[in-house]
């Protein structure tokens, strides 16, 4: 089998419902997709969600980087030998991670798809199904109450809390929540940067009754959060200061910095180095949380598929797709009273809508 085509275009995608975090507004958002078509059976998918605050990559370079005709040291490569391609993309493409997932990701797709076995099996499948959180961006007390009511009934028990612009906000959201819908749903926070130590010191210390699952990279990513006390690191799930398997060794390095890595396909490129970055979790005693930018169900697929093959998988924050007012893939997985499962179709399961 060999490759003889990459295609690749962009989607601009509104949001059903915009939101804030810590620091900006999202209205709509860009997905760049890829097709990896081999020279017999059926094509590898995938998608790419960058941000710049996060990837490194704007939606312009992502685009440019998956440009077929600076993808040829892909052509005529066997797609059986994924872990080379692999290595090739991360020399070719080493400034553009959401990219790389793209084709990584598609790689991966396709290979299960020829081996006629959904991608979540190839990979060792280590999980049946875990339950995701899905996202209450930063507003008031009373709309902040109103969506999680929404949520609850649509049968999410996890709720992410963003916050991390005014720390006194945030404490009486997540008293308020908590006094109304502590005994029905656990709640995670993100406050994608937004505290200094001392914040995050007296946040934890006035949330204490809400029993939060964990707070997710409270502090600026370049902080050494080894100046923390133990009980603190072990509550943190580093986001932004996780990129790649090189800071998952940096941060598992003793004493730990975080208790929990939060490993997203668009920052580290692709399952390939996403499973390096678990088993390093994995030997540390690092329990890992799975995340997502606003993407397409299809790479949303590629995620969820990945992290069940994780033994150190326990938390997924999978939720990127729900709020797309439109979406050009279909299938993947099934979300039932909050908990997410993966499909039984070969490779990631998706199809992409006319």
């Amino acid at each position: 089998m060999k490759l003889v085509r990459v295609e690749s275009w962009r989607e601009e995608i509104p949001l059903t419902r915009p939101y804030e975090i810590a620091f900006r507004r999202t209205d709509s958002v860009g997905n760049c997709f890829v097709r990896l078509v081999p020279d017999r059976g059926a094509p590898g998918l995938g998608c790419a969600a960058p941000e710049h605050h996060v990837t490194g990559e704007t939606l312009d370079e992502c685009e440019a980087a998956l440009e077929p005709g600076g993808l040829d040291f892909l052509i005529g490569g066997d797609p059986r030998e994924r872990n080379h391609l692999a290595r090739l993309l991360e020399g070719h493409l080493p400034d553009t991670p959401a990219a790389r997932a793209a084709l990584d990701m598609a790689l991966h797709d396709l290979l299960a798809r020829h081996l006629e076995l959904p991608l979540v099996r190839l990979l060792g499948q280590a999980h049946e199904a875990l339950p995701t959180s899905i996202t209450i961006g930063i507003m008031g007390v009373e709309d902040s109450l109103e969506e999680a009511e929404e949520y609850l009934g649509r049968g999410f028990r996890h709720l992410k809390i963003k916050t991390g612009r005014d720390p006194d906000e945030d404490i009486e959201r997540i008293r308020r929540l908590h006094e109304r819908f502590g005994k029905t749903a656990r709640m995670r926070v993100d406050a994608n940067q937004g505290y200094d130590a001392e914040q995050l010191a007296r946040f934890l210390e006035t949330t204490a009754a809400a029993d939060l699952e964990f707070v997710e990279q409270p502090l600026p990513a370049d902080t050494d959060l080894r100046k923390l006390p133990r009980a603190t690191r072990d509550r943190i799930a580093a986001d932004e200061s996780l990129l790649s398997p090189l800071d998952a060794l940096e941060l598992a390095a003793p004493p730990r910095a975080a208790g929990i890595f939060n490993i997203k396909l668009m920052k580290c490129g692709g399952p390939s180095p996403a499973l390096r970055i678990a088993d390093i979790a994995d030997l540390a005693d690092i329990q890992l949380m799975w995340g997502c930018m606003d993407e397409s169900r299809l790479s949303i697929s590629a995620a969820l598929h990945t992290a069940l093959a994780c033994p150190a998988t326990r938390y997924l924050d999978l939720d990127g797709h729900l709020d797309l007012a439109r979406d050009p893939a279909a299938g993947g997985f099934h979300i039932e009273q909050g908990r997410m499962m993966p499909g039984t179709e070969p490779g990631l399961g998706i199809t992409l809508r006319d």
